[in-house]
């Protein structure tokens, strides 16, 4: 036989063995994955015909009928591809509290051309790493730091609510979002952008189309071509996006590093005098992308980039969405948002000036955060979390196999009348010390669980006490819809269709 010839029949042979092999392995998970009930599946579309039957609006209610219909546990089809879902907090503990399952699903992957490998799509040794070393960057500490910005923002955002505080029905909705978009410039990058007093800035433009385009992206699967997507229409607007928000954080990275490699520890304390931005009460702001510049671990620019933009990506949309929710709660039940206004009043009034709250401030604020978790429960902003096993993982009636696809459902969770009684109930007390010792770990989980949990959580949380402590010190608020009919909608976090409907009327000095 000559040469050219083995060569070929080697190539063939390593061919057939590989989809042999391939046969295989999906046969064997085809197998144990239809031992999990689920609906009917047709042809091509495998299930995703549902979402081809209902308006964008009617996806969530409808998904959740058909979770409660076939759990505690149930599998659904994209093409051919199988996803199985989980709801029981015991289940998503498995898979949740495990250092070894914490690669992210397909799902995530529409966002990889804008976030690259950070934090929320990396997985194994880089993953590991990374988080090791932005961990620290949340201490308190920092984070204390923070609460100057997330203060002067929330103040400004009082004042730019002035005019609509006159019983007129508006959206609150983007105000909440510009104002956790400057929060979060100036804490990521160290910049201001001003999305607040000019909502057309380019960048705030560019990261709210492409929220939209990803999303869309991903509920089109005859998209996730590159090749396809790219020669569309929309593919070509995303790509402008996508250059302009890159050029943008990597011009920041350049500044930065300019600024540390000649900043001098006698250039910091003259620094106590600049009227930079950075620099507020004497003290230098540090940005999380200083923080990343000074650490022991070299990040390339590259890397860089990617954690920032996921940190702008994650640290915006989810606090907006966690907000507004709180407002639109505290709106349909007036007796519980006196009980808070009380509260607020009381704390402000203890404070050092009688409007600056700080972070010890926020600590009393016992109601307001009762409210703002069960806010999270009933309209948690990340309701679905996506995971694809590494290995075999066994529950207590079902095998689940390697390689299989795996959705973690938060909000069915959070809805299960066994863990909640009355569970569409807007009830804060469930959070009161004495009702949360006898529950189940994961069966609250707004910012995941485990080792992959949201690193910004503490971030989160005092960001959103701190904007709805300004909001509700100044201004009652009366919410338009009901929880009857509001219509949540699943995008890439949770938000009413309709926006934040309100009126607010100004609270009395």
């Amino acid at each position: 036989m000559y040469p050219l010839q083995e060569t070929l029949l080697s190539i063939i042979i390593v061919i057939i063995v590989y989809f042999i092999f391939e046969w295989i392995t999906r046969d064997r998970k085809i197998r144990i994955i239809n031992k999990i009930p689920g609906p009917i599946r047709v042809p091509i579309l495998g299930t995703i015909y549902k979402p081809l039957l209902f308006p964008r609006e009617e996806l969530f209610k409808r998904a959740k009928v058909d979770i409660r219909e076939y759990g505690p546990i149930l599998k659904t089809w994209l093409g051919s591809t199988p996803v199985v879902h989980l709801f029981e907090p015991k289940d998503i503990e498995l898979i949740l509290n495990n250092s070894v399952q914490i690669t992210k699903s397909w799902l995530y992957d529409t966002a990889r051309p804008w976030l690259g490998d950070g934090l929320l799509t990396s997985t194994g040794q880089k993953w590991f790493t990374h988080r090791k070393l932005i961990t620290p960057t949340f201490h308190f500490t920092i984070l204390e730091n923070f609460m100057e910005i997330f203060v002067e923002k929330s103040k400004l955002l009082v004042g730019n609510l002035q005019n609509k505080a006159n019983q007129e029905v508006f959206d609150l909705y983007p105000y909440i979002t510009h104002c956790t978009l400057d929060i979060i410039c100036e804490t990521a990058m160290g910049v201001e952008i001003n999305a607040m007093n000019n909502p057309k800035n380019e960048y705030v433009k560019n990261v709210s189309d492409i929220t939209k385009a990803t999303f869309d992206r991903l509920m089109k699967p005859w998209l996730k071509s590159d090749f396809i997507y790219y020669n569309t229409n929309q593919g070509k607007r995303y790509k402008k996006y996508l250059s302009n928000l890159h050029g943008f954080t990597t011009k920041v990275i350049k500044g930065r590093k300019e600024k540390l490699i000649t900043k001098s520890k006698t250039d910091q304390s003259n620094e106590s005098t600049s009227s930079e931005p950075d620099v507020i009460g004497g003290k230098v702001r540090k940005a999380f992308l200083d923080l990343l510049l000074e650490s022991s671990i070299n990040l390339t620019d590259m890397e860089l980039r990617e954690e920032v933009d996921t940190f702008m990506f994650e640290g915006h949309d989810t606090t907006t969405a966690g907000t507004c929710w709180s407002l639109f709660l505290l709106g349909n039940h007036p007796d519980i948002q006196e009980e808070v206004f009380r509260e607020i009043t009381t704390v402000f009034e203890e404070s050092n000036d009688g409007e600056t709250l700080t972070i010890n401030d926020l600590g009393k604020l016992k109601m307001l955060e009762r409210c703002v978790k069960e806010a999270l429960r009933l309209f948690p902003s990340v309701p679905v979390i996506g995971r694809k096993l590494t290995t075999d993982v066994k529950l207590e009636n079902y095998l689940l196999p390697a390689d299989c696809t795996i959705n973690l459902e938060i909000f069915i969770t959070h809805h299960d009348k066994n863990i909640y009684p009355d569970p569409e109930k807007f009830d804060p007390d469930r959070f009161l010390p004495e009702n949360i010792k006898n529950r189940h770990p994961y069966a609250y989980i707004p910012f995941s669980a485990g080792p992959r949990n949201c690193i910004g959580q503490k971030f989160a949380m005092f960001e959103e006490k701190t904007i709805l402590a300004y909001i509700l010190k100044h201004y009652k608020v009366t919410a338009i819809e009901s929880q009857e009919t509001v219509k949540p909608m699943m995008e890439l976090i949770l938000r009413p269709k309709n926006g934040l409907l309100v009126k607010l009327e100004p609270r009395k000095s």
